[in-house]
């Protein structure tokens, strides 16, 4: 190891401007005990000219982050820009070149992560992403390094502050989706372009990212079911067809409504076993009605929760601030540190298959499961329709809140179908019937 490591951070803003303020202000706070020093070597942004307004020292800003990369005073690259391009070519290049990265970035760690992976091991060349996932909870680094002995069987999680804290304020206040919205954005909680909160894109970034430290293999995240089902099809993706009716209802049940990002394994065979690969998989993010004991139902405004069901260690949970400048800018400094300690990429040692993305299964093919959903009185299905499956109902008025235990989709369906008007559809939330041990 050299007496230093310097290291180019490529983006200040919330989270790269906490990094690099960190350097600046407390530059022994970034000594390895037995490693190398990490320096500050410079900061690529857009605008130098704002980010000196912004209290940054001038000589170290450059608005040519391939320059930046490609520096021979580079040892070490930070991407905290965010986005596709240019980072995705940026960190290619880096790992080409054997400079360790360090990246907050979940949509180009979930949409090229098998490639990124792939340059990666090429060289021998550290890719760590702590930051990517949780903000500030360590949760990658135990998943493949303290529980890597462990068979993983699931992952459920709340990895997005923003849905948790809509749908919080939707259950406290009993207001609609579209005032708690605005509130969000007004508070900062949400961008002036929430989709990719609020229909589940963050959320299944970072499950692809979760299933592949916790799996063994990367998913394709637009393959991550994202609209929950209904009676005629699909609702629409996210949280954004939730109404406070609903969440009313399901309060009178017993649930609350949380944006859940969900994968699981099928049964192993002896073969999967033997050779460590995923198995069939299965993996939602979509929203799901929670008994109000349930740990992740108690996770309440922008808070994350992370828990894994493993043989032989049962279940442990992860909790948190989920997002913010400070928060992330922990994971990212912590990568840095593993770095400079000599720790590898963030798989640590999971095998993996860079090149295959793992196959999914239908999230709702199993015959036994809970629902919730909101109908007109008439429609209620009896339990005969559902195959003797258990209904708990609430009155809403003109509406009947029904939570179902043990029945399959299509049989909820069929028993449904009929008694709605043609011009109604229902949403059909998948609903947890028991406390998980956490």
């Amino acid at each position: 190891m050299p007496d230093a490591l310097r290291v180019a951070v490529l983006g200040a803003g919330t989270v790269g401007g906490a990094v690099v303020r960190a350097f600046l202000a407390r530059p022994d706070g970034l000594v390895v005990d037995g490693g190398p020093r990490l320096l500050l070597a410079g900061v690529a942004v857009r605008d130098p000219s704002r980010a000196i307004a912004a209290g940054f020292p001038h000589e170290l800003l450059t608005d040519a982050p391939a320059h930046l990369v490609a520096s021979p005073d580079t040892d070490v690259v930070v991407e905290l820009m965010g986005g596709d391009e240019p980072a995705r070519t940026l960190l290619t290049a880096a790992l080409e070149a054997g400079k360790p990265v360090v990246t907050a970035n979940k949509h180009l760690i979930a949409h090229h992560g098998p490639a990124l992976e792939a340059a990666a091991r090429a060289t021998s060349t550290p890719l760590r992403f702590e930051a990517a996932v949780g903000g500030g909870i360590p949760v990658l680094r135990p998943l493949a390094g303290d529980l890597a002995a462990n068979c993983v069987e699931r992952i459920r999680a709340i990895v997005n502050g923003t849905t948790n804290y809509i749908l919080t304020a939707m259950a406290r206040d009993g207001r609609g989706y579209g005032d708690v919205l605005a509130d969000a954005q007004a508070a900062g909680y949400a961008e002036a372009d929430p989709a990719a909160d609020v229909e589940g894109v963050d959320a299944a970034n970072k499950l692809a990212i979760l299933a592949r430290l916790g799996f063994g293999a990367w998913l394709d995240p637009d393959r991550i079911v994202r609209r929950p089902p209904s009676v005629r099809g699909e609702a629409p993706a996210g949280i954004t067809a939730v109404t406070d009716r609903e969440v009313t209802g399901a309060a009178a049940l017993g649930l609350t409504l949380k944006l859940v990002a969900d994968v699981s394994r099928s049964a192993e065979t002896d073969a999967e076993r033997a050779t460590d690969t995923p198995g069939d998989l299965a993996a939602s993010v979509v929203p799901t009605a929670l008994p109000l004991e349930d740990p992740l139902a108690r996770t309440s405004g922008v808070r994350n929760r992370i828990e894994v069901r493993a043989a032989p260690v049962g279940s442990v949970a992860f909790s948190g601030p989920g997002a913010g400048g400070p928060a992330t800018a922990s994971a990212v400094l912590g990568d840095l540190h593993a770095i400079a300690r000599g720790g590898g990429s963030s798989w640590a040692g999971r095998t993996g298959w860079p090149d295959a993305a793992a196959p999914l299964r239908p999230p709702w093919e199993s015959a036994d499961r809970d629902w919730f959903f909101l109908v007109p009185s008439p429609a209620v299905p009896d339990t005969g329709a559902l195959g003797g499956a258990a209904v708990a109902t609430a009155s809403m008025g003109d509406d009947i809140a029904v939570r179902v235990t043990g029945a399959s989709l299509e049989r909820v369906r069929a028993a449904l179908r009929d008694g709605l008007p043609p011009e109604r559809d229902v949403t059909l939330y998948p609903a947890e019937h028991r406390r998980p041990a956490a």
